[in-house]
């Protein structure tokens, strides 16, 4: 874990556990900047995430001194420094791959931009798809992917497509070059040691929530 100001050691690997919880505090600082909040306390942070306020202070602690006691820490400073932390500064290029219900749904929320995150690309394999419109984004034939992963610097795949087709485009995006895939298929996904795959199951998700909570 890095120690000391945001200023030395950044470049160095967070563990993944610190990275999900870095993540969870990003989104709601992003949120409560979007409701006006200049200042946000640990224990406001902790109500929404259910992070324990003394976990939420000692992860901030180990970057840097951001908050005052009794004061709270500033959202716009703190929001500069974890986006800093986790290198989401700039602007990342990302294809998605399935233009169906969940395509659009992707395509037309908000969130992504104000992440710095630049949906590039659409594609899609059906003839009824190709050459539509999702979201602003013109829908390109799932065939001239490798092309627009090189000429439009793509950097992250999503997978918004049946689990049956999910592994020929992750294969696809591999010899395309992508190294990182966000998969919101059920498959289970073989790809190359050096790519990494992160799989989102809504349901495991609520799953994991009712253990917890009705236990």
């Amino acid at each position: 874990m890095l120690q000391g100001s945001t200023g030395a050691g950044v470049s160095d690997r967070l563990t993944v556990g610190v990275a999900a919880r870095l993540s969870r505090y990003l989104q709601v600082l992003s949120q409560a900047q979007k409701m006006g909040k200049e200042r946000i306390s640990s224990q406001e942070i902790a109500d929404y995430t259910n992070i324990n306020a003394t976990q939420i202070r000692r992860d901030l602690s180990n970057f840097g001194k951001f908050g005052k006691r009794g004061v709270g820490y500033s959202i716009d400073s703190l929001l500069s420094e974890i986006r800093k932390i986790l290198r989401t500064q700039g602007q990342h290029n990302i294809a998605l791959v399935g233009a169906g219900r969940l395509g659009q749904a992707i395509t037309s929320s908000p969130i992504f931009a104000e992440h710095g995150i630049n949906i590039a690309a659409v594609f899609d394999s059906s003839p009824t798809v190709i050459g539509s419109d999702v979201g602003g984004i013109r829908v390109e034939d799932e065939r001239s992917l490798k092309d627009a992963v090189r000429d439009k610097n793509i950097v992250v795949g999503v997978l918004a497509v049946p689990a049956v087709a999910a592994q020929k485009v992750a294969d696809d995006l591999v010899d395309a070059g992508v190294r990182i895939i966000f998969n919101y298929s059920e498959a289970l996904l073989d790809v190359p040691g050096e790519v990494t795959v992160h799989t989102s199951n809504p349901a495991v998700e609520l799953l994991h929530a009712l253990y917890f909570h009705l236990a």
